[in-house]
């Protein structure tokens, strides 16, 4: 099973059934227990493990966005830049429905048409945006997320699997709607677990590991413990402007590192981003599917 070759789309009902087909048929192969959740709007999520049981879970949405006119550039450590392009942005996806909305007055001199014109334009760019067509160029967005969780699974020692749960959301691209009923549905196991989530990882020399509030406040131990395994690490200070420190650590331990699963995923990690070069080392290494 090769997710890149095979089923780097994963968008629509026949793709996504598709790849959960193939996602068990290669879980079952490890001896792993497959589950699907149902969740708002038709959402699926995949699960490997216990929920209830696991002391941790390890996800990533697997879920492809839809085809954007601009690419999604993201500086996690320059908020000022990232949210000036995204300014850049909104008021570009502006241009068509003012045109549209000036053309209805020209043309009707009608209020009514005018004002139907423009929320037209604003429910067809929304629905653009949410189901509009896959993006085949989704490597790191977030194939690169969905082959980590599938490599810890078959590098994970047998005698730790009880304490993992490795979950695929579904539609978080369309509002996190996949994590939220997985949330919901699983309450109390949520608020003792420590959550691992893989997104946009295929990119770069280096990972940015978030660490969420809770951990930094309540589990320090466990994030300085996480620090100790990852060689050449550094920090930079937090992109939430809290004080908070976020840690860079080099792309190639990510995978011995599954051997040491528990300190690696006792970190509640919200995201891993990958801000530095275009080069994809992680999509490189040879999975056993």
């Amino acid at each position: 099973m090769d997710v890149l070759a095979e089923f780097q789309v994963r968008k629509g009902k026949r793709k996504k059934q598709a790849f959960r087909g193939a996602v068990r048929s290669y879980g079952e192969r490890l001896g792993y227990v497959y589950a699907e959740e149902k969740g708002a709007l038709g959402a699926r999520n995949v699960l490997f493990g216990d929920p209830e049981k696991a002391d941790y879970l390890v996800t990533a949405h697997y879920d492809t966005c839809a085809r954007l006119p601009f690419p999604n550039f993201i500086t996690p450590c320059n908020v000022g830049i990232y949210l000036l392009y995204q300014i850049v942005v909104a008021l570009l996806f502006c241009v068509p429905v003012l045109v549209a909305v000036w053309l209805a007055a020209r043309l009707t001199e009608s209020p009514l048409a005018v004002l139907l014109t423009g929320y037209g334009c604003l429910i067809l760019l929304a629905w653009l945006l949410l189901c509009g067509p896959a993006n085949r160029h989704n490597a790191n967005d977030n194939t690169s997320g969905v082959i980590l969780v599938l490599e810890l699974m078959g590098t994970l020692p047998t005698e730790l699997r009880e304490k993992v749960c490795s979950v695929l959301f579904d539609l978080e691209e369309a509002g996190l709607i996949g994590s939220a009923s997985y949330r919901s549905r699983h309450k109390k196991a949520v608020r003792r677990q420590l959550v691992l989530n893989a997104d946009c990882i295929g990119d770069g020399d280096e990972l940015l590991l978030i660490p969420s509030k809770t951990l930094r406040k309540k589990q320090p131990g466990r994030l300085e413990r996480w620090k100790t395994l990852c060689a050449g690490s550094g920090e930079k200070p937090s992109p939430s402007g809290t004080g908070s420190s976020a840690c860079f650590l080099r792309t190639r331990p990510i995978f011995p590192l599954a051997w040491a699963l528990p300190p690696f995923a006792a970190v509640n990690a919200s995201a891993f981003t990958a801000p530095a070069s275009t080069h994809r080392k992680i999509l490189s290494v040879k999975k056993r599917m």
